[in-house]
């Protein structure tokens, strides 16, 4: 059973930042995707950014490219997202996903496995 913890969210003011955590359990993640998401009230889940477990280049959409950066710490089955420069608009709550494939991909529906998610709240 796969299990996704998310940590590390909070209150902060805007051009701050923020590092969420997703411990991860139940598998070996090495042939999976793991990819973050957020979720604003009133508002679809959002695409925010995805790596291969194995490693190479992570994803972005346009909207956090160069303000948020993937990692993961396969010692740890830990992967993180450190978020820089945070806008009002960022705020949301924020899910860890998993996906059983390789591949990177945006749509929600095409990974399996989601955290409980872990609110963002950014202040002007």
């Amino acid at each position: 059973q796969v299990q996704l913890v998310e940590s590390g969210g909070g209150l902060v003011q805007a051009g701050g930042s923020l590092r969420l955590s997703c411990a991860a359990s139940g598998r070996t993640f090495s042939s999976y995707v793991m990819g973050w998401f957020r979720q604003a009230p009133g508002k679809e889940r959002e695409f925010v950014a995805a790596i291969k477990w194995s490693g190479g280049m992570p994803y972005y959409p346009d909207s956090v490219k160069g303000r948020f950066t993937i990692s993961r710490d396969t010692a740890k089955n830990t992967v993180y997202l450190q978020m820089n420069s945070l806008k009002p608009e960022d705020t949301a709550v924020y899910y860890c996903a998993a996906r059983p494939n390789p591949l990177i991909t945006m749509p929600s529906s095409t990974y399996d496995y989601w955290g409980q998610g872990t609110q963002v709240t950014v202040s002007s």
